[in-house]
């Protein structure tokens, strides 16, 4: 007869060691011998995370909160996997019930606080990561942690002191001087430049180094005006980035291709969900999104949910598959023809809508959605969909400026500005598709537009989402919900000009994109 202490002895070994497959046939023998073993399913729950078996992994752990609910580790872990599937709700309530059992846990407490960040609960962020500060006041991670969640409540003076802790007590911590240099508009008298040019003379071997380092140069550098050094550092940086995951071209073109063949244009729109709650928010990342949401979710009927995963989850969900479909391309058309869309509008909405917002409609305002428009349209038909485009060549320059989520390889092309011109152009030929199979639930606004004529584009979007006027959406700027994007500091201020036609502050050195996008059929609107 088999021991169950025996195996569970084994199970712990095969664990500490990451022997995850090992461990995951240890679970399955061990879970009918004692079924009631909270940490039995505390383990099965872990080990499922990380072989990636999401779903099975939230069974798990809530089972191991039901046998034993005064483990605040359990309780955290079971709000993580909720927090990876995306369902927001039940993730909320998990949080806090690991909030009420881990008052005296840093540790906990960060993970807590992750867990809110991605949950849009920023202001339950600061509180988890203020509370660990507390208890680790020396902790350089806690502290940028907590700054992350201040910029997104808009308490930047907070934040900066917060970043300047972190290098104080780890002058290595690289994200934070990149931080310190974004957080506010640099100036002859206060800047980081003689610092920054320090450390990369003292680091040049060092990838995240470089990485960070050159980054926040070039944003000082714009700051001060000082353009050839700003793009010399922004090509170093890139550089650096791009070394450690080259872009790959023929996936993203394999990926528009298959698309377009899922969906062709003669293919009707019909079923899905019937709900017009979600107002979706797409585009070129850095092209006026956050400020298209920050307008329309200043209107009292609306409330903006963030840049949700939800609908690739769903989607996910509902193909079958392990992986996002939208890694694996050739299963598309399979997915398409499979595919229950009445279920899969009503899960996104399931998971992606707050039960605490009183408003009846939210924005979900991920750029990257424009990948995912063919199976919005069928799985939630009366939902409504703006894409924000901007000039060509700002468009390629700021993803170029930007240093994005590392983790994903979304955002691969941007450490080069030629790779960046060649996936606009990807992109204006799958919304010129989009527009041809879905013809008129596409509302596309001009970042310039919406600049220069700001009520009238106002006014048209809200018309098109079919919401009364309301003067709150020309005072964006006062908007009290957080903002966890790379624009949070930006939509906080007054409407302003100065980020139009910005390339052409480097126009000596962006030539080749500009022939490249001419040769491409693009109108470049300067």
């Amino acid at each position: 007869m088999t021991d169950p202490a025996k195996l569970y002895a084994e199970l712990v070994a095969a664990f500490s060691a990451g022997r995850w497959h090992e461990a995951q046939a240890l679970t399955t023998t061990l879970l009918p011998l004692a079924p009631r073993h909270a940490g039995v399913y505390g383990i099965a729950g872990v080990v499922s995370m990380e072989l990636q078996q999401t779903s099975q992994a939230e069974e798990y752990l809530r089972r191991a909160t039901e046998l034993d609910p005064a483990r605040a580790d359990f309780a955290t872990l079971h709000a993580k996997a909720l927090a990876m599937l995306g369902l927001w709700n039940a993730t909320l309530m998990a949080a806090d019930k690991s909030l009420a059992l881990s008052s005296g846990d840093p540790v906990t407490l960060d993970a807590l606080g992750i867990i809110y960040a991605k949950a849009q609960a920023h202001a339950q962020a600061v509180s988890a990561f203020a509370r660990a500060v507390d208890l680790l006041p020396e902790n350089a991670s806690l502290r940028f942690n907590l700054a992350t969640s201040l910029i997104a409540i808009g308490d930047v003076d907070a934040a900066e002191s917060e970043l300047q802790k972190v290098v104080s007590l780890d002058p290595v911590y690289w994200p934070a001087h990149l931080a310190l240099s974004q957080i506010r508009q640099q100036t002859p008298d206060r800047n980081h430049v003689d610092l920054l040019q320090s450390l990369v003379t003292q680091y040049p071997h060092d990838i995240e180094a470089s990485i960070h380092l050159n980054m926040a140069l070039a944003k000082e550098y714009e700051d001060l005006a000082e353009y050839p050094q700003a793009f010399d550092h922004l090509v170093r940086g890139n550089a650096a980035v791009n070394s450690t995951r080259p872009y790959s071209q023929e996936r993203d073109v394999a990926l528009f291709d298959a698309l377009m063949h899922a969906f062709p244009s003669s293919q009707p729109i019909t079923a899905g969900y019937p709900t017009d709650e979600p107002i979706f928010i797409v585009g070129m990342p850095r092209s006026g999104t956050t400020l298209a949401e920050r307008i329309i979710s200043s209107h009292p009927a609306v409330y903006a949910a963030g840049e949700l995963q939800n609908f690739a989850m769903a989607l996910q969900r509902a193909s079958g598959q392990r992986a996002p479909l939208m890694h694996s391309p050739e299963n598309i058309a399979k997915a398409v023809a499979t595919i229950d869309w009445y279920q899969l509008g009503s899960d996104y909405l399931s998971s992606a809508r707050l039960v605490s917002r009183p408003e009846p409609r939210f924005v979900d305002k991920l750029p990257h959605n424009f990948l995912y428009l063919g199976f919005i349209a069928k799985a939630l038909p009366k939902a409504k969909i703006i894409c924000l485009r901007r000039d060509a060549m700002d468009t390629c320059l700021s993803n170029f400026r930007q240093l994005f989520d590392r983790s994903t390889s979304v955002f691969d092309y941007s450490s080069s500005l030629l790779d960046s011109g060649r996936y606009y152009l990807l992109f204006e030929r799958l919304m010129a598709h989009w527009q041809q199979v879905i013809p008129g639930r596409i509302l596309d606004v001009h970042y310039e537009d919406l600049v220069n004529q700001q009520e009238p584009t106002s006014r048209q979007m809200l018309d098109f989402c079919g919401l009364p006027w309301n003067d709150n959406c020309l005072h964006f700027e006062s908007n009290p919900a957080p903002v966890a994007t790379f624009s949070a500091l930006q939509v906080r201020s007054p409407m302003y000009k100065s980020s139009l036609m910005r390339w052409m502050n480097y126009e000596a050195q962006m030539s080749e994109l500009k022939g490249l996008l001419l040769d491409g059929g693009i109108d470049l609107r300067g």
